[in-house]
This record gives C-alpha cells, sequence and structure tokens, in this order.
C-alpha cells in the first residue's frame, strides 16, 4: 500500500490501546479509531489517533478496519449492527481477537458478499508484548489479502503466520491457548502439591525451569503470578479463559476428538468462577485446585 491510507481500529481495550498506537506510530497511515470507553481514544488523541463518533463512523470511512474485541458474541452484534451494513468492495475487515471458528467463517462469507475481504489474526502473548509490538499473530486469509494486511500487522506484532484459509488463524490461536490452559492447571497442581509435600514453592519452580517442564507458561503465570499471589483485574481474566477453552471444546465436539484435558480445564474454571474469581487473572485457579 502506498501512499496514505485510512485504517480503522474498533476496540482500544487493555491490548488493542497499545496495538492502535503502535499502529499509528508505525504505519504511515492515518488511524481512526473507536471504543465505547472515552478515556482510551482520549490518550491515543493525544498521540496522533483520529478519534470516530461511533463504529459505523470507522465502518464508512476506513479502507482497512482492525477489530480487537472481548469475543464472538461482541463481535456478531458489532458486525451485524455496523459492519455488514456499511461493508463496501474493496475493504478489508481483521478480527485481532478469539472468536469461534464457525463464526469466522460465517462472516467471511458475509463479507464476501458485500464485496469485502475477511481475515482473522487472532494475537498471543502478554499486555507487555502489546506494549511492545512483539505479539504473535496466526492469520487466517487468502494470500492476497495476508500480502496486503501483512505489513499493518508487523506494526503491531513480530512474529506473524500466515496459517490457512479464513477460520486457521483462529484454530491455531484456540489450540495455542488450550495447550497454555492446560499446562497453567498442571503448574497449579504441582505447586499445591509441592508444597503440601513439604516443599518450598520457589524452589519447585525454579528447578522445573532447569529441566524439560520449563515453559512460558511457567516463567510468566508460574512465578509471576502464582508463586506471589497476584491475580490482578483487568488481565485475561477466568471468564476469558472459560470463553477460549470453549471455543476449543466446540471445535473438538465438531471435529469428533475428545479433548479430556480441555474438559478439566472448564470443570476448574468453572469452578474458579463460580468462587467469586471471575474478573481475576485465570492462573487465580491456583487457589481452587488448592482447596
Amino acid at each position: 500500500m502506498q501512499g496514505p491510507h485510512s485504517l480503522g481500529f474498533i476496540g482500544t481495550g487493555v491490548m488493542g490501546e497499545p496495538m492502535c498506537r503502535n499502529l499509528a506510530a508505525h504505519s504511515r497511515h492515518r488511524v481512526l479509531a473507536w471504543d465505547p470507553s472515552p478515556a482510551p481514544l482520549e490518550r491515543l488523541r493525544v498521540q496522533g489517533v483520529a478519534v470516530a463518533a461511533s463504529a459505523a463512523h470507522v465502518a464508512a470511512s476506513a479502507e482497512t478496519v482492525f477489530l480487537c474485541l472481548p469475543g464472538g458474541t461482541q463481535l456478531r452484534s458489532l458486525c451485524e449492527n455496523d459492519l455488514l451494513p456499511a461493508a463496501r468492495a474493496g475493504q478489508t475487515f481483521v478480527d485481532l481477537g478469539t472468536s469461534g471458528v464457525g463464526l469466522t467463517k460465517e462472516l467471511a462469507r458475509r463479507f464476501a458478499e458485500r464485496g469485502a475481504d475477511y481475515a482473522d489474526a487472532p494475537i498471543a502473548r502478554t499486555r507487555e508484548a502489546a506494549q511492545k509490538g512483539t505479539l504473535s499473530i496466526t492469520v487466517g486469509a487468502t494470500p492476497r489479502v495476508f500480502e496486503r494486511i501483512a505489513p499493518l500487522l508487523r506494526c503491531v506484532g513480530s512474529d506473524i503466520t500466515h496459517c490457512g484459509a479464513p477460520g486457521s488463524g483462529q484454530v491455531v490461536k484456540i489450540l495455542n491457548n488450550m495447550v497454555l490452559f492446560q499446562t497453567v492447571n498442571a503448574l497449579a497442581e504441582a505447586l499445591a502439591l509441592g508444597r503440601r509435600a513439604g516443599v518450598d514453592g520457589a524452589l519447585l519452580f525454579d528447578a522445573l525451569s532447569k529441566g524439560s517442564a520449563d515453559s512460558f507458561a511457567l516463567r510468566n503465570h508460574g512465578m509471576k503470578a502464582m508463586l506471589p499471589g497476584a491475580y490482578p483485574e483487568r488481565a485475561f481474566s477466568v471468564e476469558y479463559a472459560a470463553k477460549d477453552n470453549g471455543y476449543a471444546l466446540e471445535l473438538g465436539r465438531e471435529s469428533g476428538v475428545q479433548l479430556r484435558g480441555a474438559e478439566t480445564v472448564a470443570a476448574v474454571l468453572e469452578e474458579a468462577r463460580a468462587a467469586g474469581y471471575g474478573g481475576a487473572y485465570y492462573p487465580v485457579i491456583a487457589k481452587v485446585v488448592d482447596r
């Protein structure tokens, strides 16, 4: 893409705000943003991002629209009420959130009927990675669309993987999260068992980090959250984890694969939600595992 290009960004929450900022800073294009909350938009305005009056305003004004929403429910509502009615030939819509595979394929078809392109590009890694522009992004798109949006995605991520046709980016992201959730559950069980068997938790995790049990989950979720018991709000919550794990179970049912590990995680997450931890950072499942 050469010259000025109007980019839209809808959803400037915990992950969306730093991504929108990086897109504006590192692309050569004007960015128009909208979110129901005015606070992040005011911060972005100071840094040169234009603020839209509504989501429909973004859809009417931008040629490429990025969406960073909590989940499929919000995505469907936004698309049906604001984006699909305004979609036109030549536009591209890119979902950066984690959504169901079936919904993703449906939306790709419906946008195509309007002459617009649709790609799923769910993000992975932490809020710090979003701030630094080092997210991992798995993309489902036609080769033509991927070639078009890849330079923009590189403004917010350091690892961009084209996984195949629309929907495939979500498959890979959902499976990434499924494996991560099961690893975090295993760490919660190891921590509870180790402590009850008389081993210091910090010593245990340090020893695991030096052996074959080492992992990203151990060093981040285990050491930074479980050991100090730090489970803040406005991080990746139990509610979000349950949603994404549910997408994995849905995909398993559709594909005829029984996901015993994901079923266990679903039960633990539900226990955490029932205990009042729904809004807390999801490694809080360590508390219910240790009860």
